[in-house]
């Protein structure tokens, strides 16, 4: 039986869909932030797709590395590859982060076994920061009775918080979460946020520009989707990853397109499945984080 959402307080909520029933859920919000480009680069160290990530100028602004899922070392290869990867100079001029990909199943990993995942990007043995957060791949969506599901993401998220400041008190961590498709809006509420950006599609070119697009980055059960821009006041709240497009001016179209869906962050590719993130567009990546970097 589908549970209802627990959803927003009702005065946020109006707002959020007040603001987000326009066309433009990042101009909808006043944001004057752009489009950016956000790398999942499923390689080992020292293959073709991550150098050609790091001779893009401008650089992309988030890379995620994936030694099997996390269940491999996060050895002095990999440090040096993230470490590297970290130099880079954005288009807004920051420096890329590097996210470490940690599985959680739609929950049914126990949230220990997750954390050790964690441990292994965040508690090296040379106990250095090499990398910005983590990406949590296979996310759910639904709040679950009594917000168990949401609260699930919300305790891992808190756990990746205190590890990256007891490196560095200093360092602005990253946590991403991928449920592949808008997420239910308990996962954004103030004191209970799960991800400072949220996966909100991921799926074929021909999905996102036809009938795979459910119409929002965020829903609820009473009202259905809707854009979320009320909930994104840094521009950078939700994340569009697109594979098998044909060409060039595709990966054009579909960058456009999330920037007017309300993405602040979005990477197309004509790599496929099985895996279509472990090769670069034909493109190149400097062709996305160039036309990227003229929108909004």
């Amino acid at each position: 039986m589908r549970m209802l959402t627990k959803g927003l307080p009702v005065l946020l909520i109006g707002a959020a869909l007040a603001v987000g029933t326009g066309a433009s859920g990042a101009a909808a919000a006043g944001s004057t932030r752009g489009l950016e480009i956000a790398v999942p680069a499923y390689v080992h160290p020292g293959e073709a797709m991550l150098t050609g990530i790091q001779a893009t100028h401008p650089a992309p602004s988030i890379v995620i590395l994936n030694p099997n899922n996390g269940y491999d070392p996060f050895n002095a290869a990999w440090q040096a590859q993230a470490d590297s990867l970290r130099t880079a100079t954005t288009a807004t001029g920051g420096h890329t982060k590097v996210l470490g990909y940690v599985d959680t199943n739609r929950t049914l990993r126990p949230i220990a076994d997750v954390k050790a995942t964690v441990d292994n990007y965040l508690k090296t043995s040379d106990h250095k920061l090499h990398v910005d957060g983590i990406f949590f791949d296979q996310s759910g969506r639904d709040c679950g009775t009594d917000n168990v599901t949401r609260d699930y993401y919300a305790e891992l998220r808190a756990y990746v918080q205190n590890a990256v400041y007891a490196l560095d008190p200093e360092a602005e961590e990253l946590v991403v979460d991928n449920p592949g498709t808008a997420v239910a809006d308990c996962y954004l509420e103030p004191g209970h946020r799960t991800a400072d950006t949220f996966v909100t599609f991921e799926g074929t070119y021909a999905g996102y520009t036809g009938g795979g697009w459910l119409g929002g980055n965020v829903f609820n059960y009473n009202v259905g989707y809707y854009s979320g821009a009320a909930l994104d006041p840094s521009g950078t709240s939700f994340w569009h990853l697109v594979h098998t497009a044909p060409n060039a001016a595709a990966s054009n179209t579909a960058l456009d397109t999330a920037f007017t869906r309300g993405a602040g962050y979005a990477y197309v590719t004509d790599d496929v499945m099985d895996n279509p993130w472990d090769a670069a567009p034909s493109w190149g990546f400097q062709t996305e984080t160039s036309h990227a970097a003229t929108l909004g």
